[in-house]
């Protein structure tokens, strides 16, 4: 256990995690403005035991169940949803490490992890939802004896210039793929200036290159097997997280509406409405993080996605023209809406969002 582990969170009702995104909250405009790697939040985050949430006790965490982890996502995400989501992005590599089975390799990761002293991240979309239409992978392994050699790019990694472990995919000839902890000190491994987004510039995300990098077999977490991705789960909620955290990101925007609305009756019935339908899509959330079935994931996804347009766009109409200047909290948050457009969006949800913003029927 880590030394300073009475200051951790211990659940989302922890008034310790008031204290935790207060702090985020007030640095978060300085964050998108600068567009600076946050690294006095990443150590809050290890300062209250955030990273511990994710490992099991075996490795030194608190193993936080599903539910508990939305709860906490979504106050995160409403105070600053660029630190929320570099946590998730190591959650998703730290998940996959402690549940590979390879578990001399956990244990020797987990207490740098937990302590902050070394970060993690994950770069696998290019196995996903990105590069998927083309026909020779992006990132590619061969084997060679005891070790694989990995060459070519992850295209989107959050951190990738920051971090000490990367956890990666890459497919064979025979088009098995393997998954892998590889230390980003290895020579060959090179992360790209990170690319300057229309919001969570701060994510340092962009693309990480491998040029002849020699991978021991030690760092392999899974594969060569078809579909890696498939043999370890980074969380039992179904894909959740985008969704609690377009969530938290509209309720940010709904704050701001609520506000305006105190001293502004015209805005009164469209914030209740907007409120009425974050609470129940919030409900539906919990509901299928407990593995009820109110509506699937991607129904949940789809509503998420639409809710934190029209939140944040409202948030923006209601502070007029102040809201529109770049440093405002509201402008910003129109700026993040967008990311979910985007950010691990399949093709149904994006077709679901398209025929919203065209006015066409469901």
């Amino acid at each position: 256990m880590i030394d300073s582990a009475d200051r951790w969170i211990r659940s989302p009702q922890d008034p310790l995690l008031d204290e935790f995104c207060a702090r985020l909250e007030s640095v978060a405009d300085g964050i998108d403005a600068g567009a600076k790697w946050p690294t006095e939040q990443l150590a809050w985050c290890a300062e209250f035991g955030v990273w511990s949430w994710f490992l099991p006790p075996e490795f030194g965490g608190q193993g936080w169940s599903d539910a508990d982890i939305l709860a906490a996502y979504l106050q995160m995400g409403r105070a600053c949803l660029t630190t929320t989501f570099i946590t998730t992005q190591w959650s998703a590599a730290a998940r996959r490490i402690a549940a590979s089975g390879h578990l001399e390799l956990a244990r020797k990761l987990a207490p740098g992890l937990l302590r902050g002293d070394s970060f993690c991240t994950v770069g696998i979309s290019h196995l996903t939802t990105s590069r998927q239409h083309v026909a020779r992978p992006v990132l590619r392994a061969h084997e060679d004896r005891d070790q694989f050699i990995l060459d070519g790019f992850s295209p989107w990694v959050t951190g990738g210039a920051y971090a000490d472990i990367l956890v990666t995919g890459a497919t064979l000839n025979d088009g098995r793929q393997i998954l892998a902890a590889v230390p980003a000190r290895l020579s060959g491994v090179e992360a790209s200036t990170p690319l300057r987004l229309v919001g969570l510039s701060a994510s340092a995300t962009g693309q990480v290159n491998f040029t002849h990098v020699r991978l021991a077999r030690e760092h392999l977490l899974a594969g060569p097997v078809e579909n890696v991705l498939s043999q370890i789960s980074a969380t039992q909620a179904g894909g959740l997280q985008t969704s609690t955290l377009a969530l938290a990101s509209a309720s940010a925007s709904l704050d701001i509406l609520q506000e305006e609305a105190q001293t502004r009756g015209d805005l009164r019935q469209p914030a209740d409405e907007l409120r009425a339908e974050r609470d129940q899509l919030e409900r539906d959330l919990f509901a299928l993080a407990a593995g009820e079935t109110s509506c699937t994931a991607e129904e949940a996804r789809i509503r998420a996605n639409s809710l934190v347009l029209r939140a944040s766009q409202a948030a923006l109409a209601a502070a007029k023209g102040s809201g529109y200047a770049w440093q405002h909290r509201a402008g910003r948050l129109c700026r993040e809406a967008l990311f979910f457009l985007v950010w691990s969006c399949p093709q149904p949800v994006v077709q679901a969002n398209l025929c919203e913003l065209a006015g066409l029927a469901g």
